[in-house]
């Protein structure tokens, strides 16, 4: 019975003393890992990358050159200018001014082929009013269109020259007119009503 109880007694006393021993690596290990990541932490340095400059494309350059044209061409600015015409359409205005040139048509510091994205029909309103008078390689047309979209301002670009050919020569009214250059169409879009789907289309009726 005694060497039972000594044998007993020394399989607890190795027990715990392997339990001491398994638990002090855990915690230096715990140590460690926090230790170096700690140290990790305070080390690393956040890489910032550095930004290339900003290079200008050839768009804005050619933007920034009609711009200096345009400056050049009309010291004090659109309204101090003589031979100028103001167009409307839908809810698009354009104000125009003419000089003495080659034919060129800038529009908001643009070239017209590029501002009205080379639609034959817009360019080609634009370029009516110049063409009936045979004025096509005998004017620079300069334009500040703004408001609607670009069928309106093209439409009210063409009312604008077409008023301001007739500051060149009073003469010049009766082929426009004939034309119907001069005419300003003051169609709009319809308001939307109350309790309908547009301005005209209602629900479908449901009698039951």
């Amino acid at each position: 019975m005694a060497t039972s109880l000594s044998s007993l007694a020394s399989s607890l006393a190795s027990l715990s003393f392997s339990t001491q021993i398994s638990q002090k690596p855990h915690a230096s290990a715990l140590s460690f890992t926090s230790a170096k990541s700690l140290s990790l932490s305070k080390t690393s340095t956040p890489v910032i990358a550095a930004s290339a400059a900003a290079v200008p494309s050839p768009v804005d350059l050619e933007t920034a050159d009609l711009k200096q044209l345009v400056k050049s061409r009309l010291p004090g600015g659109f309204a101090a200018q003589t031979i100028i015409g103001t167009g409307r359409r839908k809810s698009a205005i354009a104000r125009v001014v003419l000089q003495e040139g080659s034919g060129k048509i800038i529009i908001n510091y643009r070239d017209a082929k590029e501002y009205l994205q080379g639609n034959p029909l817009w360019l080609q309103y634009v370029k009516t009013p110049l063409a009936t008078l045979g004025y096509e390689s005998s004017y620079d047309v300069f334009v500040k269109a703004q408001g609607g979209g670009l069928s309106g301002q093209a439409q009210a670009i063409s009312l604008g020259i077409a008023r301001a050919l007739l500051k060149v020569s009073e003469s010049h009214r009766t082929p426009l007119r004939q034309e119907g250059l001069l005419t300003r169409d003051a169609r709009v879009v319809e308001r939307k009503k109350v309790g309908l789907k547009k301005a005209r289309k209602a629900p479908q009726y449901s009698k039951r």
